[in-house]
């Protein structure tokens, strides 16, 4: 046998160990074993190396499924309620519906364990920032979840959800398979954002691919294009955000259970300022509690410099603003400590 040749058998050899090495559905076993075989008939193909390579990358991704690995819940009220209250303030109604959420898929759990658990998929409408994504991952939190978020915002191909078939030169699957992938959980929380900003010229394609995903008699066999087989999507949970559901298809809308994400006062951004945004932003500019104090009287300011805003993002960017003029200050060593009051503030923070 020449060193070629022994190289050849060598490499199909390791392929064919890596795909017994994991469970694999039978007929996925089978199909794979079929291309090995395929792959060992043409040793001598001068297109060997290119076959091989196409081979050996879809064996890859089929290995790195997690066909059969799942996180376990956690199904406390009280460790929800915590996770809730440490993401967001105030958002009471919504909360409750969520811990109405948590209370059903444990007793779901408790009462029938052997049944697969059911969840209502959650559409998050609200304008932007008002916290719609925030309150998906809070759901992977209180849950011990992974998240896999899918954005959908220009989405103009449904290939990106599906993938292309693997006799494409540069096929890969889509973003659904390579996100299970990525968090190695066959139960996540799929977050599908921004549902309703899909390209006009693919709304109505996407639309039927999101019919089947979060149709639970359709998605326990949902078919990727590159991988070309059922895989099993019932035990995720999805949820979605939309800033309205006029662009979304009513086949969609009949899947989904709808929470309406409120707009936020000016008191309770300030709360929101004070409490989540501002000790965030010192922590990741590397500053401590009492180097930069924000006296009251400002903070309308803050959160109004330029006029209304419906959610928390311009809040959040003048925090991380004037926490980063702070910051220079600080390491330049003109001051110890930075007081931001009506003096100063236009020094910080862009206004009128």
């Amino acid at each position: 046998m020449t060193q070629v040749s022994q190289n050849i058998s060598q490499a199909i050899d390791k392929l064919s160990k890596q795909a017994s090495a994991v469970q694999l559905p039978q007929a996925l076993a089978i199909k794979i074993q079929d291309l090995l075989d395929e792959l060992d008939i043409s040793k001598e193909s001068n297109l060997f190396w290119q076959k091989y390579q196409q081979t050996k990358k879809y064996i890859e991704w089929i290995i790195s499924l997690p066909w059969n690995n799942q996180t376990q819940d956690i199904l406390d009220l009280n460790y929800a309620r915590e996770k809730l209250d440490q993401n967001h303030h105030g958002l009471l109604e919504v909360k409750e519906r969520l811990l109405e959420y948590v209370s059903v898929l444990a007793l779901q759990k408790s009462r029938s364990p052997d049944q697969k658990m059911r969840a209502p998929v959650l559409l998050f409408v609200g304008l932007v920032g008002t916290g719609k994504t925030t309150m998906a991952k809070s759901i992977a939190d209180m849950l011990g979840r992974k998240l896999i978020r899918i954005p959908f915002g220009g989405l103009g191909d449904p290939l990106y959800l599906r993938g292309q078939s693997k006799t494409h030169p540069e096929a890969e699957p889509g973003q659904i398979i390579k996100g299970l992938v990525h968090v190695k959980s066959n139960n996540p929380v799929i977050l599908l954002d921004e549902i309703d900003r899909v390209a006009d010229d693919a709304l109505n394609t996407i639309m039927g691919v999101l019919v089947e995903l979060l149709d639970p008699e359709q998605n326990s066999s949902f078919e990727d294009h590159y991988i070309d087989h059922p895989f099993n999507l019932s035990q995720a949970i999805f949820c979605a955000t939309c800033n309205n559901t006029q662009r979304i298809a009513t086949a969609v809308l009949d899947r989904l259970e709808v929470i309406e994400m409120p707009s936020y006062t000016d008191e309770e951004k300030q709360v929101i300022g004070q409490k989540y945004l501002l000790p965030k932003a010192l922590a990741q500019a590397g500053l401590g509690q009492q180097e930069i104090i924000i006296k009251d009287s400002v903070w309308p300011t803050i959160i109004r410099p330029l006029g209304f805003d419906a959610g928390v993002r311009t809040l959040n960017r003048n925090i991380e603003l004037l926490v980063r003029k702070s910051a220079r200050l600080i390491f330049e060593g003109q001051v110890r400590q930075v007081s931001i009051d009506e003096s100063n503030i236009k020094n910080f923070i862009p206004q009128w």
